[in-house]
């Protein structure tokens, strides 16, 4: 008979238990001679414990197990013995009949992926990651709820110490300011004619709302936050003022730039650095929201605005960048624009994704969920890419804003555990695509907060977003695989150090993967002039399911890092992340707390479960394109 035991360990003091299985800071030792053991231990791993890496194996080999159960017993005689000796485990078989349905329906498939890293396929900036705050005042509502609080760019706490942590966790997250109220925003400096007032509702405003006010003793607050955290700064400013309604939701006139100037004056004289100006917001077109400009008219506009900057910062080390237009992308009005204000005026060329349709969606969760629905967005990073190498091959392209659900976002899952499916989906793809910024609306505010927009305690999604921009490069690579569409992956060079780290999102509710990765150049995974070589028994992938418990690898055996993401007990509308196992909680301190890996040896193949995410971090992947 064999034996299974379930003793509580020390892993810190013993993080190189190889012989054993070390989870969760249990070790648990399975001899695989008899069939009902081997059933029963891993059922009792596969049913009550919490890591995902371990349950997948398990229900894996609980199939091979009961097979196996069913022929070794030949007759009930067997099982009622067994049963009399040991009454303890009757209740555990009773509640394992009833859980066959559920092992059964699961399903195991094994994949390989390809990684091509002998050349990039396309770059993103160095701070691609970016979030936006918004100009959205508290009465800002939809559909009977009002979910923005005090999270805009007026009222915004500044002082909170999450905000401050949340943004310095990034030690250089790029924000942008702006939004659907920006084009109504005054600057109370300089000869401002108009009165400065807050926004106030008005039926008859733009979105519902009257002009509103930036005090400069505001924006002086707010620019002691971004230096205090290290804030890259996109400003948005307003294109509509001196503009005049002349039809429907198009606009004309004049833009008259005097309040604009001097509000840029008055930002150069306090030192304060603006990474980019973007001009208006989704004033483009057919597309246009609330209101639209021509684009032959924009495109003038955009050469006005490039000398008024050239003008001002003549005598400054760091020039801003002009980004335009900030809208939903129609592909005649971009080509347009960019030909009217010809070469190098534009830098980035920003659009907004809203892919998910409206807020109040009831089948949202089933939208992220459908890989055939996130890949159409792919047509419009597809085409904006050929418009600007057509028509402006000096800029490149950003995500200016994303919230995925608009009319501020899902209530109860844009600020949840499934919406990364979708948000890391978005990075990965708009990457492929050379998109150089990703903007997530918001960094608070409204339902898509990265930041609870009332404690500031982050949400699953800024977990997702801190990990691409620590683990994620700036060089995208070429994938291939052989699995299916549920199966997303993407490849990019490690941030700042050598090899590769792979982005997996497995959508499926049913499929749990294992995947090998190859590299390309020689269709075998390559460390170090070494081939590695997966093995296949019972034995040993159990090992190797669980030998990434622990700091460091044993035996001076090569590693990879694993980060893998997963629902609080299982629930996909959980606002609390599980890396590893263990729920992401904020430290004493209020501080992030640490995102540390699990170190897995590198001949063993990966397991994703179903509806979870991992990124897999490969130091020593043979990348000839990533060259530190």
């Amino acid at each position: 008979m064999g034996t299974f035991t379930l003793d509580r360990i020390d892993t810190s003091s013993n993080p190189h238990s190889r012989k054993n299985l070390s989870l969760g800071g249990f070790l648990v030792q399975i001899y695989l001679t008899d069939p009902f053991q081997l059933t029963c231990c891993l059922f009792i791993v596969a049913t009550t414990h919490k890591g995902p890496i371990l349950r997948l194996l398990c229900l894996r080999k609980l199939r091979v197990g009961l097979s196996a159960l069913l022929l070794h017993s030949g007759s009930s005689c067997y099982l009622s013995s067994f049963f009399l000796a040991m009454g303890i485990f009757l209740s555990l078989f009773i509640y394992l009949i009833s859980y066959l349905p559920v092992i059964l329906a699961r399903d195991v498939t094994r994949v390989t992926i390809f990684v091509d890293a002998t050349k990039t396929v396309a770059t993103n900036d160095e701070h691609f990651i970016c979030a936006t705050v918004d100009w959205w005042p508290h009465d800002k509502c939809n559909y009977n709820h009002c979910p923005w609080g005090n999270s805009s760019v007026i009222n915004l706490d500044l002082s909170h110490p999450l905000l401050a942590n949340a943004i310095q966790a990034f030690q250089s997250l790029r924000i942008r300011i702006g939004g659907s109220l920006q084009d109504q925003v005054l600057y109370d400096v300089g000869d401002l004619k108009a009165p400065c007032h807050p926004f106030r509702k008005m039926k008859d405003g733009l979105f519902g709302f009257s002009k509103g006010c930036l005090h400069m003793q505001r924006w002086d607050e707010l620019n002691q936050l971004f230096n205090r955290t290290g804030a890259i700064v996109s400003f948005g400013l307003n294109a509509l003022h001196g503009r005049h309604n002349i039809r429907h939701n198009a606009w004309g006139g004049a833009w008259d730039s005097n309040n604009a100037r001097d509000f840029l004056k008055y930002t150069i004289s306090m030192g304060y650095q603006i990474d980019s100006w973007e001009y208006g917001n989704e004033l483009s077109g057919r597309t246009s929201i609330g209101a639209s400009v021509d684009a032959e008219l924009y495109g003038k506009d955009l050469i006005n605005l490039k000398n008024i900057i050239n003008e001002l910062y003549k005598n400054s080390s760091s020039k801003p960048t002009i980004l335009a237009p900030g809208g939903f992308f129609d592909q005649e009005w971009y080509a347009k624009f960019l030909q009217v204000s010809g070469s190098n005026v534009v830098n980035g060329v920003t659009h907004h994704i809203y892919n998910l349709g409206p807020g109040v969606d009831p089948n949202l969760v089933s939208k992220i969920l459908n890989p055939q629905r996130l890949s159409r967005v792919s047509e419009t990073f597809g085409n904006l890419k050929q418009t600007i190498e057509k028509h402006g091959p000096w800029a490149s392209a950003w995500v200016g804003e994303s919230g995925g659900a608009y009319n501020s976002g899902g209530r109860h899952v844009s600020n949840t555990f499934v919406n990364s499916f979708w948000y890391l989906d978005q990075l990965g793809m708009s990457s492929k695509y050379n998109t150089k910024v990703y903007c997530r609306q918001t960094l608070v505010g409204g339902n898509y907060g990265l930041l609870n927009a009332t404690t500031f305690i982050p949400n699953p999604d800024y977990y997702s977003a801190l990990l691409w921009h620590r683990l994620m490069g700036k060089g995208v690579l070429s994938v291939a695989t052989d699995g299916s569409s549920s199966l997303r992956s993407y490849a990019h060079c490690s941030k700042e150090r050598e090899g590769i780290t792979l982005l997996l999102i497995n959508l499926s509710n049913q499929t749990d993967y294992v995947i090998s990765v190859h590299n390309s150049m020689n269709m075998k995974l390559t460390v170090k002039g070494k081939d590695i070589n997966g093995e296949s028994s019972l034995s040993r992938d159990i090992k190797r399911a669980v030998s990434w418990v622990g700091s460091t690898a044993s035996d001076g055996h090569l590693t990879r890092e694993e980060y893998h993401l997963t629902p609080k007990d299982g629930y996909l509308q959980s606002q609390t992340m599980v890396l590893n196992g263990i729920p992401l909680q904020l430290a004493e301190d209020e501080g992030i707390p640490k995102l540390d890996p699990v170190r897995v040896d590198v001949n063993s193949p990966i397991y994703i479960t179903h509806l979870s995410i991992a990124f897999i971090v490969f130091p020593n992947f043979s990348a000839r394109a990533c060259v530190v």
